[in-house]
């Protein structure tokens, strides 16, 4: 049998042929494969804030759920965008820069709810002045708000639902405020208090 000999340039022809083919069949496998962990990697949807308002139907009956609304309502929570408007916030405003402090983020980041939040994320009932209401502590309310989801706890915090505690308090009581004040959360707690009235028999 006669052994075929290649030249050198015919060899480089052979080898730059096999790597071209081989360059082509990844590109195109890459292109017509998708990525396992694109789906993954996607962030989950924001929920809306509804406003107080949306709470205070359920909220504000006196035998199931004590009044609840009425409680906040009368609260320095709920005065606290309003607040931003008097002579006190003002002078402290004045006195870090602040020109208007119901229109500055140093301020409205404490004494509004959903602060940074998109129109998209609000719902139809969404208040700016109300100040700092039910989803500034509890998370922003969309999934959670059915009664059938709010009846069951565990239910509840799946679909968003905060219990908040010291550390979500201090987010905003703390030193970096102008008007800090020891943070007593035990006291705190007594203060904004607005528990479910126990079921008699």
């Amino acid at each position: 049998m006669r052994k075929i000999s290649l030249s050198y340039g015919s060899k480089f022809g052979l080898v730059l042929v096999s790597f071209l083919f081989f360059m082509f069949f990844s590109l195109s496998y890459a292109q017509t494969t998708p990525k396992g962990d694109t789906t993954k990697a996607a962030a989950p949807a924001k929920l809306k804030y509804m406003g107080a308002l949306s709470c205070k139907m359920c909220h504000n009956l006196e035998k199931t759920t004590g009044k609840q609304y009425d409680i906040w309502a009368a609260s320095k929570h709920a005065m606290a965008y309003k607040d931003l408007a008097g002579d006190k916030a003002k002078e402290v405003a004045k006195a870090k820069g602040i020109e208007d402090p119901q229109k500055s983020d140093k301020c409205l980041k404490c004494h509004i709810t959903g602060f940074g939040a998109s129109a998209a994320e609000k719902g139809p009932k969404y208040n700016m002045a109300e100040g700092v209401g039910c989803e500034a502590c509890h998370g922003p309310g969309e999934k959670y708000k059915d009664m059938k989801i709010m009846k069951d706890p565990k239910l509840a915090k799946e679909n968003g639902m905060i219990m908040p505690g010291e550390k979500e308090c201090k987010v905003c009581h703390n030193p970096d405020s102008p008007t800090y004040k020891e943070f007593k959360f035990a006291d705190a707690m007594k203060v904004i208090a607005h528990p479910i009235p126990k079921k008699t028999k």
